[in-house]
């Protein structure tokens, strides 16, 4: 049986205090409705989004998802019942309907996984226990331990009230009982809305099996105000924080560091305070990371350091390097073993060779350096010419002179030199010295004839 979901997305969120549409407030650096989407992307076969408020901006997120993806406009925000009905005719007949959130967006793969795998041919509701559950509508049960009903908190009895379980809104039901229970929900209620919940009560009375599947509570924590978002990017930074730890990584505060895509790591791994990881980050062996850094989409050998406040992106560190402190990594840089970019350097769709460094205050852009060279500080290539960019390339056991510029297109040979203060326009080849600078000329007794 196939998978559909429908994602509800139409939320004003007056409460957020905000012009975007609540499912566009960000967790973890991509909004909730992105967050959501990407946890069930591979268990769907076709996903329904029913938008309402903000709904171009919404589109505009959703068209950038993957998969077959259908947008549904809830017209007015009736109710929740309402909201899914909008969804109904873009599903296929005999599919399974998953039924999410999209201020809800921390809830886990293998829970989803679980609550389809117990929907058979009927209705099954994913609930959380709350300590004190006052204002939610707890799951009532029968003898055999199957839901019955919702039972509002207005019209709980005060056995009712005692109990802790309570209803999501999540759940997964067939389409042609989803479907028949829908169009039997009334607005007969204080809102004049057509509430998801009353199907249960409605599932019930035809005779069906009505299953429970039980989370934690900070998988299905949802968004209404500016706090309670905070507090989901708390509850995500801590899930993230613990996998790095299940991974073996140690981490100096696991309350300050920020998980914002995927990470590996080998063994030994030590990452400290104030770092953000976005995006794939691979971290090989015994690599160490230094407070307030950033790196997204980066891949780190073994044994390499990366020191603090060093901002890595779209790069490859090979093994036993050091890059940083202040070092700025952009994207293309390739940093091969061995090699050292040292504080306030700059690289960009560069190769560093072996044993290479580039000790402080550099900018290497679009530049191939061979192995074993230095670059001196203060040194530039410069690589645009207003128009476009050119290459610069140096060779194995160079050495460039402290504020060089190198004007590119310029290659500088093997086992060459660049003296300093250089400004280097023609080829230096192999073995040779570039000099590029003014001669000298001392006015003597100047500084008397000013006066």
């Amino acid at each position: 049986m196939k998978i559909h979901t429908v994602i509800l997305a139409a939320g004003e969120g007056s409460r957020m205090l905000s012009n975007k549409a609540k499912s566009l407030q960000p967790v973890g650096g991509l909004s909730m409705l992105r967050r959501i989407y990407d946890t069930v992307s591979n268990l769907t076969d076709e996903t329904s989004f029913v938008v309402g408020f903000e709904k171009d901006s919404v589109t505009n997120e959703i068209e950038k998802f993957s998969g077959i993806n259908h947008i549904c406009q809830q017209k007015k925000p009736i109710g929740t019942a309402d909201a899914v009905k909008s969804a109904l005719d873009s599903i296929k007949q005999n599919s399974k309907v998953l039924v999410l959130y999209g201020d809800v967006p921390l809830i886990k793969k293998g829970t989803l996984n679980n609550l389809i795998s117990m929907t058979d041919d009927s209705l099954t509701i994913l609930s959380t226990e709350l300590k004190d559950p006052t204002g939610y509508g707890r799951v009532k049960k029968n003898e055999n331990g199957l839901a019955i009903s919702i039972v509002e908190e207005k019209d709980a009895s005060e056995e009712d009230k005692k109990i802790k379980e309570i209803f999501t809104g999540i759940l997964c039901c067939n389409k042609k009982l989803l479907e028949e229970a829908i169009n039997e929900v009334n607005n007969d209620n204080a809102a004049s809305e057509f509430y998801l919940t009353d199907i249960v009560s409605i599932i019930n009375t035809k005779g069906f099996r009505i299953n429970t599947c039980i989370v934690p509570n900070d998988e299905v924590k949802g968004a209404n105000t500016k706090e309670e978002l905070s507090e989901l990017e708390g509850i995500y930074r801590e899930m993230k924080a613990n996998e790095l730890l299940n991974m073996g990584i140690t981490i100096s505060d696991p309350s300050r560091i920020d998980v914002r895509g995927d990470v590996s790591a080998g063994k030994d791994c030590f990452i400290d305070v104030n770092v953000i990881l976005e995006g794939n980050v691979s971290l090989g062996n015994n690599v160490s990371i230094g407070p307030n850094t950033i790196l997204k989409d980066v891949e780190i050998g073994d044994n390499s350091k990366i020191e603090a406040f060093s901002h890595l992106v779209s790069s490859k560190v090979g093994n036993n390097c050091s890059i940083g402190p202040y070092a700025r990594l952009r994207e293309g840089s390739h940093i091969d073993d061995s090699a050292k970019i040292g504080n306030f350097v700059e690289t960009k769709k560069t190769k560093v060779g072996k044993e290479s460094k580039a000790n402080h205050f550099a900018y290497l852009g679009d530049a191939d350096i061979g192995s074993d060279s230095n670059i001196g500080a203060g040194t530039i290539t410069c690589n645009y010419d207003g128009k476009e960019k050119h290459q610069t390339k140096i060779g194995d056991n160079s050495f460039v002179g402290t504020n060089s510029s190198l004007v590119a297109p310029v290659t500088i040979g093997s086992n060459a030199y660049v003296a300093a203060g250089s400004v280097i326009t023609k080829d230096v080849p192999d073995n040779a010295l570039g000099v590029g600078r003014a001669k000298q000329n001392n006015k003597e007794n100047w500084s008397k004839k000013k006066g």
